[in-house]
């Protein structure tokens, strides 16, 4: 298990415990954390799973790719470090990640 720091839009941190090899998407989701809606489930077709990545664990993460890098484009509160939290695998490099669920557009 790889433990995560999960920032709601309120400010109240939490640990999320997430296995490796799953997404932080769904990570945020099986902790019951609603305010990340991922309405496609992980498909890299919507960007309701943004989240801002604390800028310590940016180089840590695996490159973004053209299609989230057009779907944050979308978004008016992106960020130097945000990303689809669909597109991030947990893995032990990122134990103790902080991230914050991005405001709802």
């Amino acid at each position: 298990m790889v433990d995560i720091v999960v920032v709601d839009r309120s400010g109240t941190e939490h640990i999320v415990a997430a296995d490796a090899g799953v997404s932080v998407m769904e990570a945020i989701r099986d902790a019951g954390l609603d305010e990340l809606l991922a309405l496609c489930g992980g498909c890299c077709s919507c960007a309701t799973c943004h989240v801002i990545v604390d800028p310590d664990f940016a180089a840590a993460l695996p490159p973004i790719g053209a299609d989230e890098d057009d779907l944050l484009d979308s978004s008016d509160h992106r960020s130097p470090t945000s990303r689809l939290s669909c597109q991030l695998p947990v893995d032990e490099a990122l134990a103790g990640l902080r991230v914050s669920i991005a405001p709802e557009d």
